[in-house]
């Protein structure tokens, strides 16, 4: 294998395949980006066995040939290459790869190419054309609710749903739950559901917001998500099991409705979140014509500030965990946000008040008086 580019193109390249490189696994091979120089073109390739994306290299190819090299090392490598061009060639005696740029040259021992393995191809009958800034947008406020708790597999993931006219997301820890239903303009060819590791969705808004393409088209097949964007194709085991029905999660009725300025809620959050140390919840105490926010960490201090809101009835305090309620407020995305509330010990929805389809279930935390 024998390859021409540019030391620019490849750290780009790399920049983006090698996140999904393993940094854990036994097989060596996992831990390295595969090259693939055949016929006209080059691709990198780079998996965990969990995520794999492939993305192409802008290059010559002087002689077709594949291997595999450690993805931290040469990414390292690719950034202290002087600018301009660069070749990458083979060395089968020596098992290296040779990297020559300008007066810089590197030799880099290749890992064994037969333990990568095979990466799933794009394609097939059931491909769903979704528009690309609408599933990016989607994706932005729901990731943030999903488990990071690996015990529980199926809350580490984002249901995903789409078809006709609608995209939809949710997610959930058993702590909060954010659902995101979006209008698409033209309705979808197909349609599709599968509960999605959020870390390929997250992986997937990268590679949205370094390409131009319009769409992303998902193809869906057994155990695996295939997501194509631009050059790129990004594929993901699915997570399996059945997602929690999140409909039977939401309360029918709520006492309080209460319309308040987001942008203003969220700052005395965020201020008085300072306090709320060491586990401590945030306090909000409705009374009529205001919710007092307040927060306090023995030790540490506390900090209290009103804000006016159309609350009216008994008065009552309720808490909630501060990084939860912030998340939350972030993720409306309006300026105008809906509070529905029960009592303190029933859980609270956030909506946003124009009608952009997202919602925010969040439990209370028990107050010690």
């Amino acid at each position: 294998m024998k390859l021409s580019t540019t030391s620019q193109q490849l750290l780009a390249q790399l920049q983006t395949v090698s996140r999904v490189a393993s940094t854990r696994s036994a097989v060596q091979a996992l831990s390295g980006v595969q090259v693939d120089a055949s016929g006209t073109t080059v691709e990198l390739r780079a998996t965990d066995m969990e995520l794999a994306l492939r993305v192409p290299l802008e290059a010559t190819v002087e002689r077709e040939g594949i291997v595999v090299l450690p993805a931290r090392l040469l990414l390292d490598v690719a950034r202290q290459l002087p600018s301009g061009p660069v070749t990458l060639e083979l060395r089968t005696a020596e098992q290296d790869v040779e990297i020559v740029a300008g007066p810089a040259k590197f030799q880099l021992r290749t890992l064994r190419a037969e333990d990568f393995p095979p990466l799933p191809t794009p394609g097939g009958d059931a491909v769903v054309q979704v528009p690309a800034l609408p599933l990016d947008a989607t994706i932005d406020r729901v990731e943030r609710s999903a488990s990071k708790d690996e015990t529980r597999p199926i809350l580490t993931g984002v249901l995903v749903s789409a078809s006709g006219t609608q995209l939809r997301m949710v997610a959930t820890d058993s702590y909060r739950l954010s659902v995101k239903e979006t209008a698409l303009e033209v309705p979808l060819s197909g349609e599709l559901e599968a509960n999605v590791p959020v870390r390929a969705l997250q992986e997937l808004r990268r590679l949205i917001s370094g390409s131009d393409d319009p769409d992303v088209r998902i193809t869906v097949r057994e155990n695996q998500i295939i997501f194509e964007h631009g050059a790129a194709t990004l594929s993901s085991r699915l997570i399996d099991g059945q997602f929690p029905n999140y409909r039977q999660l939401l309360p029918d009725t709520y006492e309080h409705e209460l319309h308040v300025p987001g942008d203003e809620l969220a700052g005395v959050v965020k201020r008085i979140s300072l306090m709320a140390q060491k586990n401590a919840p945030l306090r909000l105490s409705f009374a009529e014509g205001q919710v007092t926010v307040s927060a306090r960490t023995p030790d540490v201090g506390e900090a209290s500030e009103p804000l006016p809101i159309p609350f009216v009835g008994e008065p009552f305090e309720i808490g909630f965990n501060p990084e939860y309620l912030k998340d939350g407020l972030d993720s409306v995305g309006s300026d105008d946000v809906v509070l529905k509330l029960i009592s303190p010990l029933r859980p609270g929805l956030i909506e946003s008040g124009d009608g952009s389809g997202f919602l925010y279930l969040i439990m209370p935390i028990r107050l010690n008086v």
